[in-house]
């Protein structure tokens, strides 16, 4: 979405006057004399004008008390979590936190604070960023009032990212907030302040005490929204790629050698991604147009005639994600690993197809794209970026008389997921075989006689042929 810039763009919190889960939690938490405030991202969201399903409720005092007699009035269950003093239920497809006031103090090798019983205003200050340090009373006293002693309010109409007190102390006590402060400028558009962009750089090492799989949290909160480029290009400009994702931090930079020189691979990335974001919401293909050039690095070569080369990248690439997925704490199986390397291995494939478009070669892609030639076709389109306007338009005729090619050869002869019809167990009954290397022999000539064109994937067709390779490989 567009950042909030001007007060008119704000909307009145008058909304939380009808909000009826908040209205009736206030009034169980004046049957318990308890001080209780809506707080943080769902007060920032209310500012927006956005809807939020996730409220944090905190109370001076006992939050998991009001949690418990809340429960017992919704007849839902509540999960208690007492070392932590906090407790949660659903309500009306709400998810509902309860904690009571706190003050924290951290040691220097952990994010993991001591925790004391502390005011409203300690609780504020504890929070990471003035936008969600604000809080909304649900009292009958002063229901509805805004306290928000960090100017959060402002913060949203400058569209800033900007921590409550020292920016170096909020992010060396919990580093996953500089995390935090990228993807959320990056959801909101928003610009961090100078002052909170420097300590990230300052302590960014500090990220290397968090668990990947926090990283890899807000990395993919961060990739899923509408112009996820800004914030990798936040991450670069801070210096963090570097410990987050280097791999991707080394595509950056240009060439030149005499008359030869080549792109930034790294600015070229952000294009493709963006490019992918606008036309699909899927994750893994987004994250397929960030792997798609990962192996340039280790690929580019110089010739003093052709110039600069990257010859099999995209297949060294694909062969460096299960490594690169399981240090970032990525899924490994073949449903998502799998299909990003099958992208990241397959996506020059459809602009080579227009040096030869023989029904022989796409029927061979089409084989091993499979399910996943709309997404490929996508990431291709994406891939096509250039300054030259007159270029970007000459490969996407190329582009459109491959895919228009390859969709009338996949609508004629159904090759994409084909299965052969002539299976082990036919060729074993037929030549009286127990498995053997012969059988697989036997299955993959036929499987290739179909790609080839030699005979259509119709059984008896295909069994004369086995047959007839059969008698060849048996002799």
């Amino acid at each position: 979405m567009e950042s909030v810039k001007s007060k008119e763009a704000m909307v009145a919190l008058d909304g939380i006057m009808d909000h009826p889960i908040l209205r009736q939690i206030g009034q169980m938490a004046d049957g318990l004399q308890l001080k209780t405030y809506v707080v943080g991202g769902f007060v920032r969201d209310l500012c927006l004008g956005r809807m939020s399903k996730d409220i944090d409720i905190v109370c001076v005092g006992d939050g998991m008390a009001l949690a418990q007699v809340v429960a017992k009035y919704k007849d839902v269950p509540v999960t208690l979590f007492k070392s932590f003093g906090t407790a949660m239920l659903q309500w009306d497809g709400c998810d509902v936190e309860f904690v009571g006031a706190r003050k924290e103090s951290y040691l220097p090798n952990s994010r993991n604070p001591s925790v004391s019983t502390g005011t409203l205003a300690d609780d504020q200050l504890r929070r990471d960023f003035t936008i969600n340090a604000m809080a909304i009373s649900l009292n009958k006293k002063d229901y509805g009032r805004l306290l928000d002693p960090f100017n959060g309010q402002h913060d949203l109409i400058n569209g800033l990212i900007r921590t409550p007190y020292n920016p170096n102390q909020t992010f060396s006590d919990d580093p996953l907030r500089i995390m935090r402060a990228i993807r959320l400028a990056t959801q909101l558009n928003f610009t961090i302040a100078p002052e909170t962009w420097v300590a990230m750089s300052a302590v960014g090492n500090r990220l290397l005490i968090i668990a990947q799989e926090r990283i890899a949290e807000e990395l993919h909160k961060m990739i899923a929204t509408d112009r996820p480029a800004y914030g990798f290009k936040l991450l670069f400009d801070s210096h963090l790629l570097s410990v987050v994702l280097p791999e991707l931090q080394k595509l950056s930079g240009k060439e030149q050698i005499g008359c030869h020189s080549h792109k930034d691979n790294f600015l070229h990335t952000l294009e493709v991604l963006d490019n992918v974001a606008r036309h699909s919401s899927k994750l893994w293909l987004r994250w397929a147009a960030v792997f798609h050039d990962i192996a340039k690095p280790l690929t580019k070569k110089f010739d003093p005639i052709h110039g600069f080369s990257f010859h099999g990248h995209e297949d060294l690439g694909a062969r460096m994600l299960p490594k690169l997925f399981k240090r970032m704490r990525f899924p490994t199986s073949k449903e998502i690993l799998g299909y990003v390397q099958k992208l990241v291995r397959l996506h020059l494939r459809p602009i080579a197809l227009a040096k030869e478009v023989t029904d022989t070669a796409i029927r061979r892609f089409l084989y091993e794209v499979g399910d996943d030639l709309e997404d490929l076709f996508l990431l291709c389109r994406a891939d096509i970026t250039s300054k030259n306007e007159i270029k970007v338009q000459q490969y996407l005729a190329n582009f459109d008389r491959v895919q228009k090619r390859v969709l009338a050869v996949e609508a004629r002869d159904k090759i994409r997921n084909f299965q052969p019809v002539i299976t082990g167990a036919v060729i074993m009954e037929t030549f009286g075989l127990k498995p053997c290397a012969q059988v697989g022999f036997i299955k993959e000539a036929v499987k290739e006689a179909i790609l080839e064109g030699k005979i259509k994937n119709e059984y008896q067709e295909a069994f004369n042929y086995m047959l007839m390779v059969g008698k060849d490989y048996l002799r």
